[in-house]
């Protein structure tokens, strides 16, 4: 059901005094929507909303203890976060069976650009939550950006999917921020099977746009399922294979771009991978080299900021990425990196999926970890091949030293709801089936 400007704002002033006193809000709504009702109604009181990388038991403690008012905003009624609980739409909104439309547009709030808007976190080496701090007005001069790299202030009323949830940074600004900043339409709904996606596509108004993954994007076009047009498909969380990019653009119709970001600086570039390498920057981006480190700062940055990946200047605005630091692999003398493996090792017919990962020593590993050979690991979700066909496969792709020891074969990998794969997991998953 449409829900138009009036009514949202209705549910943002309504959402508003359901959050209590305290000051931080963990909006854990999985309903884009309420999501974003929850993030109007948090600005709207001038409350800081936590958004974390992950929910784990563990992760809510740590997050109590940097926040202690916390409330958790949920719009399950199953939900366990063991923290005080608002619900959505329940405590806040009225049944969208009972809805009236308002009767007018309401005077759009004014948000202090300085306002301090939400912590987003990483997770640390240690496992901790990592926070920093996003203002309101740097998000928006973010998203905005975005919207003009991708055309979405072309005067065309677009409808925006996405594949990644709303509390995902990529997602919190794709998906939630751009549409609310620049008076496009987003779809509630959070898709993730194929036959979903597709569904979704299908009962929305074009122009589409798929805000989506590597991983959700070679699903579907694995699926073989019959796709509607999408003017415009957006890819981010890893770099797109430019024979998979392609595929994208001819059978969903569309123009392919991807966005490079992190949490910790937002968006800052893009490119379309089937027509170049090089990813520009956003307006007053700049690339900082400080010795073997490279920094971003400027621009919608809140502060500079390190880079945990491989980066080379190629004038002007633009660079090369070549994959994390973390991801790079010496043995023998001999160097890769986990992307390249991982793009051989996915290239294999048969493969639906699978990643390498540090089996030895890994990269700001100890002393003494070091004095053991380092050597790479693969868990492979293949279920018409066995592990000596893919280790066959991969020896006319790659060198020898970098042949997986193990390969393993799994149901699944234990991607997050982003699509990444954490190396900790990786190894958990290992140690689980060997």
């Amino acid at each position: 059901m449409p829900i138009e400007a009036s009514q949202f704002l209705a549910d943002v002033a309504r959402a508003a005094g359901a959050l209590g006193d305290g000051h931080h809000v963990l909006n854990a709504c999985a309903d884009r929507y309420h999501f974003a009702v929850g993030l109007g109604a948090s600005l709207l009181s001038g409350k800081v909303s936590l958004l974390p990388a992950t929910r784990t038991a563990e992760v809510m403690r740590q997050l109590q203890a940097f926040a202690p008012d916390v409330v958790c905003l949920t719009d399950e009624a199953d939900c366990d976060i063991a923290l005080p609980r608002v619900r959505l739409p329940a405590a806040a909104l009225p049944p969208a069976s009972g809805r009236e439309p308002a009767a007018k547009l309401a005077p759009i709030p004014q948000i202090d650009p300085a306002a301090h808007a939400a912590w987003v976190f990483t997770s640390g080496s240690t496992g901790a939550p990592v926070p920093h701090r996003k203002s309101f007005g740097r998000l928006i001069d973010c998203v905005r950006e975005e919207a003009r790299r991708l055309s979405l202030l072309d005067g065309r009323a677009h409808t925006i999917i996405a594949t990644v949830p709303a509390q995902h940074m990529y997602g919190f600004e794709s998906s939630v921020l751009a549409p609310l900043a620049t008076g496009n339409a987003f779809c509630a709904e959070r898709p993730f099977y194929p036959a979903d996606i597709r569904s979704v596509l299908a009962a929305v108004p074009a122009p589409r746009v798929l805000i989506s993954t590597p991983i959700h994007l070679r699903a579907l076009l694995g699926s073989g399922l019959e796709l509607p047009e999408v003017a415009l498909t957006v890819s981010s969380t890893a770099p797109l294979a430019g024979s998979l990019a392609a595929e994208v653009e001819e059978r969903l119709r569309t123009t392919l771009l991807e966005i490079y970001g992190s949490t910790e600086t937002g968006e800052i570039a893009t490119r379309r991978p089937t027509r170049e390498t090089e990813w520009r920057l956003w307006p007053g981006v700049r690339l900082e080299p400080r010795g073997s480190e490279t920094w971003a700062a400027g621009g919608h940055i809140e502060e500079p900021t390190r880079m945990w990946d491989v980066l080379e200047p190629a004038g002007g605005d633009r660079f090369l990425l070549h994959g994390r630091l973390a991801d790079l692999v010496n043995i023998a003398g001999k160097r890769s990196s986990l992307a390249y493996l991982n793009h051989q090792l996915n290239a294999i017919p048969g493969v639906e999926d699978g990643a390498f990962f540090h089996a030895g020593a890994s990269p700001g590993a100890s002393r003494a970890a070091a004095t053991h050979e380092p050597r790479v690991g693969a868990c492979v979700v293949a279920p018409g091949l066995s592990a000596a066909q893919i280790l066959a496969a991969l020896r006319e792709r790659i060198d020898p030293v970098f042949l997986p020891r193990p390969l393993l074969l799994v149901a699944s990998l234990p991607r997050t709801p982003a699509g990444k794969l954490p190396q900790e997991a990786l190894r958990a998953l290992a140690a689980s089936v060997s």
